[in-house]
């Protein structure tokens, strides 16, 4: 039996394929998700109904000021989250791949919860599997990583535990 989210991804990704999604997507969508995830204490992002979706807390790589990003991940079965840096297909890197290459030491919000992780960026040798993985639940992404014409920067978050009263390196 196909569930309600299999049929909302089903319609909703190949209008994420569109150009015109490529260029709305990223200037409305980010703001939105950025309010609900503040107003429901992170435990919803719009992005979440259909997909897995975090947000990410870092340092900026240039500012030192910290920054969110809201992200859809997936999730390794070992615990850990994958995100891919694909910018919407767009030509440049987003800002938070440029974050965590600064500051690999970050915080996620999943439903509520926040967590310390160490981001590692995953090696060219897995990217093929990775990218697999990612696409068994979101098909064609990779797809933005191909029109973008750069290669995505894919990150492993591994959740950590910081010791109580060591310095937080994200907000």
């Amino acid at each position: 039996m196909t569930s309600a989210v299999d049929v909302v991804r089903t319609v909703i990704a190949p209008l994420t394929r569109t150009a015109w999604w490529r260029k709305l997507a990223p200037i409305v969508l980010p703001p939105i998700e950025r309010l609900l995830s503040r107003v429901s204490r992170g435990r919803f992002q719009l992005s979440g109904i259909i997909v897995p979706s975090l947000m990410l807390h870092t340092i900026g790589a240039k500012s030192g000021e910290p920054r969110d990003a809201p992200l859809m991940y997936t999730a390794d079965g070992r615990g850990r989250a994958i995100v891919a840096g694909t910018n919407w297909a767009g030509a440049k890197h987003p800002a938070w791949t440029a974050n965590l290459l600064a500051h690999p030491d970050a915080d996620i919000t999943v439903r509520g919860r926040r967590m310390a992780v160490h981001a590692t960026l995953i090696p060219d040798e897995e990217r093929d599997a990775t990218w697999a993985l990612m696409e068994a639940q979101w098909p064609d992404y990779r797809d933005y990583e191909r029109d973008s014409g750069r290669t995505a920067r894919i990150f492993i978050l591994q959740p950590v535990h910081r010791p109580s009263g060591a310095a937080e390196s994200a907000p």
